[in-house]
Parts: C-alpha cells; sequence; structure tokens
C-alpha cells in the first residue's frame, strides 16, 4: 500500500510534469492564446493530496497489485458500491499472499455465487463502521465488525495484530474511511 500511495504521488506530480511542459513548449503569436493555455493547464493540474481524497477505500484496494483477490471477492459479494459509499469505515484488507495461504479451493469456492452468502459473512468480518486509526487501538482491544462479531486487537513490541493477523500498513487514508493492511484473512467464528 506504500507503493500505492507513492505511486498515486508520482503519477500526479508526472501529470504535472507533463501538463507544465506542454505549457512550456506551446508557442503561440498572440499573448491571449498563451494566458488561455496557461489557465487551461492550471485548471487540469491535480495535487497528490486531491488525488488520494477522491479515492474510497475500495478504490484504494482497486487500485493496488497486492489486493486483486480482495478486489474480485469484494465483486462476487456485491460489496464494491456499499464499500464507495459514505462510510465511514476501516477495512483490514488482507493480500493477495494472505488469500493464497487459506487451504487450496477455498477462494475459487466461496465466490461461486451459491456461497455468496458466506463470502460476505467472511469479508464483512474485515470492515469496521466508523474510522479506526493505528493510534486508536490498544493492546487488548475488542472492536465489532459490521457482520457483528468481534475481532481483538494485540500489540506487542510495536507490532499491531487483529485476532492474529499482522498489520503491515496502517492508516491509508480513503475520502470515506482508513484501509489497514493485514498478512492473514480474519475467518469468524
Amino acid at each position: 500500500m506504500k507503493n500505492l500511495k507513492t505511486l498515486s504521488i508520482a503519477a500526479a506530480f508526472a501529470t504535472a510534469g507533463i501538463l507544465m511542459a506542454c505549457d512550456a513548449t506551446t508557442t503561440s503569436s498572440t499573448e491571449d492564446t498563451t494566458a488561455d493555455s496557461s489557465y487551461v493547464a492550471e485548471e487540469t493540474e491535480v495535487t497528490p493530496a486531491e488525488s488520494e481524497a477522491d479515492e474510497t477505500v475500495v478504490d484504494i484496494a482497486i487500485g493496488s497489485a497486492d489486493h486483486t483477490t480482495l478486489v474480485a471477492a469484494l465483486s462476487s459479494a456485491e460489496l464494491v458500491e456499499t464499500l464507495k459509499g459514505n462510510g465511514p469505515f476501516t477495512i483490514f484488507a488482507p493480500t493477495n499472499t494472505a488469500f493464497e495461504q487459506l487451504p487450496a479451493g477455498t477462494v475459487d469456492n466461496l465466490v461461486k455465487p451459491e456461497n455468496k452468502e458466506k463470502l460476505t459473512d467472511i469479508l464483512s468480518y474485515h470492515v469496521v463502521s466508523g474510522e479506526v486509526k493505528a493510534a486508536d487501538l490498544s493492546d487488548g482491544q475488542v472492536i465489532q465488525t459490521i457482520n457483528g462479531k468481534n475481532l481483538t486487537v494485540s500489540i506487542k513490541d510495536g507490532t499491531v495484530s487483529i485476532n492474529g493477523a499482522k498489520v503491515t500498513a496502517a492508516d491509508l487514508d480513503g475520502s470515506n474511511g482508513v484501509v489497514h493492511v493485514i498478512d492473514s484473512v480474519l475467518m469468524p467464528k
């Protein structure tokens, strides 16, 4: 996820650089055309802060190469639009590697239409209503997920875990909440 933020920032700066370069190489026979050209560049320039602020928690996952399995599962469970809603939401987002640690065939079985309810239950176990930042977490804290089941936070030697899943990247801010990347899939009991 850090790479995603870095990539987003780099893309925004590259876009701004291209816009400035295009503006700098444009020659014009009149002052009015030059003024209009720089005005357009100012209108279309997007700052990194604006780019990040427009991304929902789901957009963060969609833009991450490490979360394609999560995005596919959210699509199968028809939760993408819900998580693009107003929120705020906190998502504990397992990586592709986390899904690969499940027994063989688990993901393929869960995304079948007849297993939508079970998949929705599992995915909802990764979502908390409200925005929970890393600084808000404490050792032994119990957090209720949107499926009504609880997660337990543990903090040891500065490492935060949620039901044993290690948080590998925290506080990825979206316009409607926050994402914390985890190294395991949380399974409701």
